[in-house]
């Protein structure tokens, strides 16, 4: 070997990781710090407004503000630590494919994030003629963060990169990326003479060949979106910013840190452990006992903030552990964390609801009068899966408690137990937002654990806040990347043709309300429910009305449809948020959740068949 050569190859490769190592420390420090300073805005947000009277006009604007800082930069630490949403079914079955196919997913990575940076930047110049109303802050305060991130990303995909820029996989990689992107732009002229066709083209055929052959879940979504601009039309790539901007920034979604926060929580101040030892001395004798408690925990907690990751987040951190501790496997967990937060879809104050109300005319009271006995007959056919799967591996399952004992474990858990049944009704009654909620539920948790359960490790704090923001980077990332697919979706025209093909099936209402329950199974698992729904609910809704269709039946099996497509592999996004919640491997939910899936459809089959249970108590 040559020395003269290996100690400079040594010392820049000792060079790289320090550098990536203090970013990233400084990254940990200042996301925590965000969202430490996110909670204490919101909170005394809280005082002013329902204790003083005296409202805090600027505190939701400056809380929006750094949110999206939050999230990108919990999205460049996700990319650090892998911790984005990737299928690696695939690379699994092939370990000697497996480094290729790693590098040439990096590259990709750092080509998307290169061919972002010009539209970054303009996106950031125009934003800055925007001021904000209550502070007065350009505009520039917020989009730079979009800016800053994605500009961390490619530093750390290059220094990644580097350390591989002597093997042969970086050059085949390179040498695929090259070809793939001249053939593209070669056929550039026929692609765009292809109109719809090149959906299925880079939509279906190249994110599926990207998620097949591992490449985050997030990334997958932004690189085709970007090909798809670039090759097949003529739009400008600052769309994709503004879309993403668009899906990681609505408020709504910072509920998604607050309640991962708050169901850590419930972890390190001992509420889970009363909760969970509560419920267990109910269910824990029967067979798959802790299954229902999650199965039912997801049904009564589900839409307090009108997003699925937020209420996930809410019960996952508390059962999962427990579940593990008792023989439940991994992908059964995960399989059932997403199939029960599809059932769930339908449950009033639904922000899906809320926006079908408001885009389609139908009464928003009387969807949520609706929604509550479509998500319950989803629940029941889950349950049986549960019974079916328990009686062939039953997990551990302790001895019969006795009255005595429910009783004296049910008061050490009423302050838990209390908690989601604040929250749910402060945010049902309208007392409060789900954000300002999960706020109140984390001073709470902290209050609850330092002097009634005596158990507070401060130690976890730190790591707790930096996992939270990692986390949330990932799922907000999949979010926005998926905002800007779907808005190539609807830009191409493909809506309207869609509809017309719908309108025209054989066998009327019967027929409409079958290929419904399938383009929107599609539909789910490419688009969030909001984006798909201001798309085709005023095209839709129309023709079901027309084929006497009621509003509030029709938009039930729209919303369970979505729900199924958004929480099932290989596409669902909200599938790969669950796992990333749950900290489950989703190659092994993948092949646990099909079981379930199947009880799922037959739930939403059955709600199309039978419209009493959607509009009988209106």
């Amino acid at each position: 070997m040559n020395l003269d050569h290996a100690l400079p190859h040594a010392a820049a490769a000792g060079v790289r990781v320090n550098m990536t190592g203090w970013l990233i420390k400084g990254i940990e420090a200042i996301s925590a710090a965000l969202l430490v300073i996110e909670i204490g805005l919101l909170f005394a947000g809280v005082i002013c407004r329902y204790v003083l009277h005296y409202p805090l006009v600027w505190s939701d604007e400056l809380a929006s503000i750094l949110f999206i800082w939050l999230a990108m930069f919990g999205a460049v630490l996700a990319l650090h630590k892998g911790s984005h949403m990737r299928l690696t079914a695939l690379t699994s079955r092939l370990p000697r494919w497996a480094p290729l196919l790693g590098t040439l997913s990096t590259v990709l990575t750092g080509v998307f994030l290169i061919v972002l940076m010009q539209p970054v930047w303009e996106h950031v110049e125009s934003e800055s003629i925007l001021t904000t109303a209550a502070l007065g802050l350009q505009n520039t305060w917020r989009v730079s963060s979009l800016a800053v991130g994605l500009g961390l990303m490619l530093l750390l995909t290059v220094l990644e990169l580097a350390a591989r820029v002597a093997t042969r996989d970086f050059y085949i990689a390179i040498a695929v990326v090259l070809a793939v992107g001249g053939v593209l732009w070669a056929a550039g002229p026929v692609l765009h003479s292809l109109g719809n066709y090149n959906l299925a083209i880079f939509f279906v055929l190249l994110v599926g060949l990207c998620v097949a052959g591992g490449m985050p879940i997030a990334f997958a979504f932004g690189i085709c979106t970007v090909a798809y601009l670039v090759f097949a039309s003529d739009a400008p790539l600052t769309i994709v910013i503004s879309r993403m901007d668009e899906g990681m920034s609505h408020i709504i979604l910072l509920a998604v840190p607050l309640f991962v926060v708050l169901g850590l929580l419930l972890q390190i101040t001992g509420i889970a452990r009363a909760m969970i030892e509560f419920l267990a001395s109910l269910l824990g004798h029967v067979r798959g006992g802790l299954s229902y408690v999650l199965l039912a925990g997801i049904y009564v907690v589900s839409g307090i903030s009108g997003s699925k990751a937020a209420d996930i987040a809410a019960i996952a951190p508390a059962l999962l552990p427990e579940m593990q501790r008792r023989g439940y496997s991994n992908g059964e967990m995960g399989a059932l964390l997403s199939a029960s937060a599809a059932m769930s879809e339908t449950i009033p104050p639904s922000l899906v609801l809320i926006t079908i109300g408001s885009v389609v005319g139908v009464s928003i009271s009387a969807l949520f009068t609706g929604g509550a006995v479509p998500a319950l007959v989803l629940a029941l056919v889950l349950a049986v899966v549960v019974s079916i799967k328990a009686r062939r591996n039953a997990p551990l399952v302790s001895e019969k408690a006795s009255k005595k004992a429910i009783a004296k474990l049910f008061l050490i858990a009423l302050p838990a137990l209390s908690l989601p049944i604040v929250i749910r009704g402060a945010v049902v009654e309208g007392m409060a937002t789900a954000t300002e909620v999960a706020t109140v539920g984390i001073v709470y948790g902290i209050l609850v654990g330092i002097f009634v359960y005596r158990q507070f490790d401060v130690k976890r704090v730190y790591p707790m806040l930096v996992d939270t923001a990692t986390l949330s980077g990932a799922i907000l990332l999949i979010m926005g990347t998926a905002t800007a697919m779907g808005w190539a979706l609807s830009q191409s025209g493909f809506s309207r043709q869609l509809v017309g093909a719908m309108s025209g099936m054989p066998f009327g209402a019967t027929g409409f309300m079958a290929i419904s329950i399938v383009v929107f199974i599609v539909l789910g698992s490419v688009l969030e429910g909001i984006p798909a729904i201001v798309l085709f609910g005023p095209l839709l809704f129309p023709a079901a009305r027309a084929l006497g269709i009621h509003d509030v039946h029709y938009a039930m099996v729209v919303i369970l449809s979505m729900g199924l497509g958004l929480f099932a592999p290989p596409f669902g996004v909200g599938f790969f948020g669950a796992c990333a919640i749950g900290k489950i491997d989703p190659n092994e939910a993948a092949r646990c959740i099909w079981p379930y899936l199947a009880a799922l459809l037959v739930g939403v089959i059955v709600v199309a068949a039978v419209p009493w249970l959607s509009i009988g108590f209106l």
